[in-house]
């Protein structure tokens, strides 16, 4: 938890511990044995995980035996592209496409870049409009140019960066009507909005467990059972052999209690975050020297409202300040008490501008952005705080644009 006198709104990055998420593990953590064994307690610790694997199932839509429990969100992503890209080789050497957005999380497009480097693959980059969602009849192109050549498709439920929720079903069905299986990382979705796996079409999703409120370390990769995966680990074999290595019983059941608690929660959060997250839209909208990037939930046709999580996560505001530096707009809200983030925590550190930002058609943006995100513990008086220092963020852009 931050201090008493910050406020955390860098929910994407990770949330706080849920207090059943930590009941479970502990209650899991005592049970002896590993649940690979074949004596009494190994066979209780693995009724324990079958269990937990149930109910990880059960709130995504999925069949426990699609359920292949990982170290987190980045590992199943690796483990969905290399797997079907190697996979899918095996099979047809011809299949060197990977079909994929610009927008998509570093653990995807390294791993295709990876790919490309060392083992033959050809990224078919496909564009995303100005509020970073996928153009669909490109996506149909894209594919439909040489599906026998295509390996895998890539498209994210939801963009970490400025929220943006595709349409993940609509460009599934796409593939699946060329034979093409299409990875979806839904890390950010999950819990926010509406994931069924089933319903999607997706073949393989990845999520990861301490954006849900379960301890950083495990997440999940689903994997449709018609499906076949190269492992990417070797060893003993776990988890349908496609993920060797013992798995923490403790960690998995932690992984169920999060989930099951942030996707019956998921409804209601994501009206009550989405009135807090317009209200900062409407702060933003007022700032001098201060642009929202990415969509808002309304329909683009009527502009008529849409509820929250239709196009945008509910929990989501990215904003640009032209001519101020995302490292200045970071200290600034920090200064204030506000912990918030440039971008993907996952490139922290890292003075690079937003790939996001380039690929929407923004690059002369893309090194000026700064990101709020609204979780299960923002409260009213936590965005109160935010509008109230939002202008100071843009006050520099503005001194600039009047001297």
């Amino acid at each position: 938890m931050p201090a008493p006198d910050r406020v955390h709104l860098d929910h994407a990055a990770t949330t706080a511990l849920r207090p059943g998420a930590l009941a479970a593990f502990a209650e899991a953590a005592a049970l002896p044995g590993n649940p690979a064994a074949l004596h009494a307690s190994a066979r209780r610790a693995k009724l324990r995980l079958e269990q937990d694997r149930e109910r990880i199932a059960t709130a995504l839509g999925a069949d426990p035996v699609e359920v292949v429990l990982t170290s987190g969100g980045t590992e199943a992503d690796n483990l969905a592209v290399q797997g079907l890209y190697r996979a899918r080789r095996a099979q047809d050497p011809a299949r060197t496409r990977i079909v994929l957005t610009g927008v998509e999380h570093h653990a995807v497009l390294d791993t295709v870049a990876w790919l490309a480097a060392h083992e033959g693959a050809e990224a078919v980059v496909v564009p995303v409009d100005a509020a970073s969602r996928v153009d669909l009849t490109a996506w149909e192109a894209a594919l439909a140019q040489a599906p026998e050549r295509t390996a895998l498709a890539a498209l994210m439920w939801a963009n970490n960066e400025v929220g943006t929720v595709q349409p993940v079903a609509e460009a599934a069905r796409a593939a699946a009507a060329h034979g093409v299986p299409l990875h979806t990382d839904a890390v950010q979705a999950v819990g926010a909005v509406p994931v069924d796996f089933a319903a999607s079409g997706a073949g393989t999703l990845a999520l990861s467990g301490h954006k849900l409120g379960a301890p950083v370390g495990v997440g999940a990769l689903l994997v449709r059972r018609d499906l076949t995966l190269e492992p990417v680990l070797h060893g003993g074999g776990q988890e349908r052999r496609l993920r060797s290595g013992t798995v923490s019983v403790a960690l998995a059941a932690a992984l169920a209690a999060a989930l099951v608690e942030a996707v019956a929660d998921q409804p209601a959060e994501a009206r009550r975050l989405g009135r807090l997250r317009d209200e900062v839209i409407a702060a933003v909208d007022a700032a001098p020297g201060m642009d929202l990037t990415g969509p808002r939930d309304v329909d683009p046709a009527t502009g008529a409202p849409l509820p929250a999580g239709t196009r945008r996560l509910p929990g989501n505001v990215h904003v640009t300040v032209p001519g101020v530096s995302a490292d200045a707009l970071l200290f600034r809200c920090d200064t204030a008490g506000l912990d918030t983030s440039s971008g993907s925590a996952c490139t922290a550190g890292v003075a690079a501008p937003s790939h996001v930002l380039e690929a929407m058609g923004l690059a002369e943006r893309a090194r000026s952005t700064q990101r709020f995100t609204l979780g299960r513990t923002t409260t009213a008086a936590d965005v109160a705080r935010l509008v109230q220092a939002l202008p100071g963020l843009a006050a520099p852009a503005r001194r600039r644009r009047h001297p």
